[in-house]
């Protein structure tokens, strides 16, 4: 039976390390604070928007709303940005995307500056991932997947690292965040001939395919540690992840739940980047 990595306990251990940061900041007269920024109703972010408010709140760092209604100019999302850009207050942005489709995401990515981008969307940002120097921050998703393995004691240096998916939110950023621990990476993706088999051969498998349950135990073997990123919705209710969890834990040695695997330490990681943010402009 596998390890069950569950993300709690890494979340629980990065608050308790949050509130330190928090509480040296603010003996220097420092507040960090995230500045949300909301384009529309759309349920996913509504919801997330709740959950980063009250981890927050149980940090005590700050945050600003900025929400437009749906149908808001470019111009108008663009004077958000710039507000927050010269903002000495507001030392990380949160933009949730994707945007409406009459607004050009690449302008508006570019107008943000990276070193307020905590969740590694600008190319300055991913830049800082890729050349591993300390511009902007990583996506929250693939730094949370590195945070799961370092809370578990799971080394990364000489191991053979599958990453599924090739996104630059997650796909791309951790492989390269991988090889910065001196990881083997193979990115695989929907091209790659006899993916199994390439699954297969990882003794760390990251799977970001962003298809409900598309790995299963042809995939998988004895001794390998699993981190499921997907999350998806099941006809019926309930959750599931890109792995199918039924067949993977009774043959890998590790595995992350869905629910409550990366998810549950993606916001903490939000939380982590604007404290960072905070303690590098003090």
């Amino acid at each position: 039976m596998a390890q069950i990595l569950k993300g709690k306990e890494v979340a629980d251990a990065l608050v308790e390390s949050m509130k330190q940061d928090v509480e040296a900041l603010k003996a220097k007269g420092i507040t960090p604070t995230l500045g949300i920024v909301r384009v529309g109703e759309r349920d996913d972010d509504i919801s997330y928007e709740r959950g980063a408010t009250k981890r927050c709140a149980s940090v005590g760092v700050g945050i600003k709303n900025y929400v437009l209604p749906a149908d808001a100019t470019q111009d108008a999302l663009l004077k958000v940005i710039q507000e927050v850009n010269n903002d000495k207050s507001v030392h990380g942005v949160l933009l949730f995307r994707p945007l409406p489709k009459h607004i050009n995401d690449g302008v508006i990515r570019a107008a943000l500056l990276p070193s307020k981008d905590i969740d590694g969307i600008t190319d300055g940002s991913l830049a800082g991932v890729f050349a591993n120097i300390p511009l902007g921050f990583p996506p929250c998703t693939a730094e949370s997947c590195m945070a799961i393995l370092a809370h578990y004691g799971i080394e990364i240096a000489g191991k053979r690292v599958t990453v599924v998916g090739r996104s630059l939110v997650i796909g791309r950023p951790v492989a390269m965040m991988l090889m910065h621990k001196n990881g083997t990476v193979t990115i695989c993706h929907t091209k790659t001939k006899d993916l199994p088999s390439v699954i297969k051969e990882g003794e760390i498998v990251i799977v970001a395919a962003g298809v409900a349950e598309s790995v299963g135990a042809e995939s998988l073997r004895a001794g390998q540690v699993v981190i499921d990123v997907g999350i998806h919705m099941k006809e019926g209710g309930g959750m599931c992840g890109d792995v199918k969890f039924a067949e993977a834990e009774p043959i890998v040695q590790a595995i992350t739940p869905v629910p409550g695997g990366v998810g549950a330490v993606t916001t903490c990681i939000t939380i982590q980047h604007v404290i960072q943010a905070a303690k590098a402009g003090a």
